[in-house]
């Protein structure tokens, strides 16, 4: 019996970086902000990612201060508790940095079935 090989995949990953090199936004920011839009606050983006508060506080705010803008309105605890939502800017780059984090794994997609599929005898169905 012929052995079954594994279906085969190109991948690739796109972040933005500053000049010095330090990221300002990609993946992991990604997630960042939709669980805080999810749950309304970084703490509780920070349990969902199981992840500690700090670390989650320290990427937003490495972020906020290398774009020079906003990501989050935060809003102090007390009585009535504090939370986080995201500013238009973050919503806009949420939308645009999928948008083309798509665009290019369909191009990744297309470029590694274009120079590879035939070699290890794959066919991409996109």
């Amino acid at each position: 019996m012929a052995k079954k090989t594994k279906a085969l995949q190109a991948k690739s990953k796109i972040w933005i970086e500053d000049t010095k090199g330090n990221v300002v936004f990609g993946i992991g920011r990604v997630k960042i902000l939709k669980a805080i839009q999810k749950h309304g606050s970084i703490n509780a983006a920070a349990k969902s990612l199981k992840m500690g508060y700090r670390a989650v506080w320290a990427r937003i705010t490495a972020t906020e201060n290398r774009l020079g803008k906003k990501l989050l309105i935060r809003q102090s605890g007390g009585a009535s508790g504090g939370g986080s939502q995201l500013t238009p800017l973050a919503e806009t780059m949420l939308l645009q940095y999928e948008i083309v984090q798509k665009e290019i794994e369909q191009i990744t997609d297309s470029k590694f079935t274009e120079v590879l599929g035939d070699r290890l005898n794959i066919r991409n169905h996109i």
